[in-house]
């Protein structure tokens, strides 16, 4: 899909396509759909974030809520080398003496009226959010150095940025800090939650797999360990797998050991649930 915008044609991203649900912590979802609308003319929409430990479905809540509102989503992903083009637009060589301007997926969300996701945002550098800053407040714009225009939001636009508590991310500028609000923290859903959450992601996946898994992370939870909901998909999907490859009966409890301590690491397997031994 193309547009011209002050005689500049931009070639826009398309929208990404996901086939996931949002499982349990309604009140979340209805604190980031609250922090989207409108109320009256005069308003505009908040930018919130959303906090929390790597896995535990920040990105999922976000384009659930897009999908919930009727809208297109665009994941952008940030890194440590984001620039500000990157966020914007690209120019790229299309033939002799000729540039294409390539609309980034944040910036094609924001001329079709969509929903972007700015996916771990805090890996980004100060220079890289300066690039935003008119966007996320009632300006709703952002300028393109390399292709000499402003783009202005559609009024059906909505941003959100997604953010790691972890180590391995850059400090936040005031400007931008104040920018992103609210702030909305994610943890760890409970137990039967987490069951869902299995369930709709692995429909195929015998009752006593899951529990293994929701008991393996319930024991990790409580001792602080970051272990997701999304390893555990990973530890029931590998099981079964390693499982259906066996060569003997009885390998399922074998299977799911094999496949944590291969996905986490022998230490996790503190966690995992081991067979009771009888007295013969």
């Amino acid at each position: 899909m193309k547009v011209a915008i002050e005689g500049v044609t931009l070639h826009l991203a398309h929208p990404d396509e996901l086939a996931i649900r949002w499982v349990g912590q309604e009140e979340l979802m209805r604190q980031l759909l609250a922090a989207w609308m409108v109320v009256t003319e005069a308003d505009v929409p908040m930018n919130p974030r959303l906090i929390g430990k790597p896995g535990v479905g920040k990105t999922t809540l976000a384009y659930a809520a897009a999908r919930r509102m009727g809208r297109d989503v665009f994941i952008m992903q940030a890194t440590l080398d984001t620039r500000p083009e990157d966020l914007i637009v690209t120019p790229v060589i299309e033939g002799e003496g000729s540039l294409r301007y390539v609309a980034s997926p944040l910036v094609s969300a924001m001329v079709l009226g969509g929903v972007a996701i700015l996916d771990e945002g805090n890996r980004m550098s100060e220079k890289s959010w300066a690039s935003l800053a008119p966007l996320l407040d009632n300006r709703r714009y952002v300028e393109s150095i390399v292709a000499g225009i402003k783009i202005k939001a559609h009024p059906n636009f909505r941003l959100v940025a997604t953010m790691n508590d972890d180590a391995s991310t850059f400090e936040l500028p005031e400007y931008i800090h104040s920018r992103l609000q609210p702030q909305l923290l994610i943890d760890f859903p409970e137990k039967d939650e987490e069951m869902q959450i299995l369930r709709e992601n692995i429909p195929f996946a015998e009752d006593r797999v899951l529990q293994y898994v929701a008991d393996f992370l319930e024991q990790a939870h409580a001792h602080d360990e970051r272990y997701s909901v999304r390893d555990g998909i990973n530890i029931a999907r590998y099981a079964i797998k390693l499982k259906s490859l066996a060569t003997e009966s009885g390998h399922e409890r074998a299977a799911l050991e094999m496949s944590v301590m291969q996905i986490l690491g022998e230490e996790a397997l503190r966690y995992a649930r081991r067979p009771r031994t009888t007295a013969s």
